[in-house]
């Protein structure tokens, strides 16, 4: 009997001291919970078209402009509408500016045909190129299909001598000579009742939407002088 109690409590002992001595189970790092600091990260802000709606053709009427500016280097080619810019724009009226420091093409000579001042052909990127999503030369060849999209009404190919419109009857030519453009598609800017700029709205595949949160001229009559 004494044997047996002995024998029982040397096999306890044994128990208790395996189980003290047992491996715990490690946690796997997949089942691990995150860190406060890890939870609290902001996931990347996304980039590139979808952080805009539309786009916003704007053709400068040269002549206006280089009434005040006539040593510009567009001025002695003699353009009616000329390129000033390609913007991603909102349905709300807001648009997006200066998204990155990214530099901008590497041989800016290449798009001269659309923007003789490589000036203002590298504020165009800077200020709405960075904003597109796209490297800098998919932004320009863009910009350069989509003004070659547009035809110019031969009412203004053809001008000699300063004329004045009202600014629908400056946006029906447009359509007249764009049937893929509807109306709501077009607007319009001035500056002292002078035609300034005709702007286009187009989606980012460069068909045309219709325009949303921008206002066009308000003017009764514009005047339009022709090509120096």
């Amino acid at each position: 009997m004494q044997k047996q109690i002995i024998s029982l409590a040397c096999t306890l002992v044994f128990v208790l001291l395996t189980g003290c001595n047992a491996q715990q189970p490690i946690e796997h790092p997949a089942q691990a919970p995150r860190s406060t600091a890890d939870s609290s990260v902001a996931a990347p802000a996304p980039t590139g078209p979808q952080n805009f709606d539309y786009y916003l053709l704007n053709l400068s009427w040269s002549p206006e402009f280089c009434h005040s500016h006539p040593s510009d280097i567009q001025c002695s080619q003699h353009s009616t509408f000329v390129l000033h810019g390609l913007w991603p724009e909102n349905n709300d009226g807001s648009y997006p500016e200066s998204c990155s420091r990214a530099p901008g093409p590497s041989d800016p000579s290449q798009y001269s045909d659309i923007y003789p001042d490589a000036s203002l052909l590298q504020h165009e990127w800077k200020t709405h190129g960075t904003c597109s999503g796209l490297t800098p030369d998919a932004f320009f060849h863009l910009a350069r299909r989509a003004v070659h999209s547009v035809a110019v009404p031969q009412t203004f190919a053809s001008l000699d001598k300063q004329i004045s419109l009202p600014p629908a009857k400056i946006l029906g030519l447009f359509t007249e000579a764009n049937p893929a453009i509807p109306a709501t598609s077009l607007a319009m800017t001035c500056g002292s009742n002078y035609l300034t700029a005709v702007e286009v709205c187009l989606d980012k595949s460069l068909r045309a939407v219709a325009c949303s949160g921008i206002r066009s001229c308000r003017a009764n009559t514009v005047r339009i002088p022709p090509p120096r």
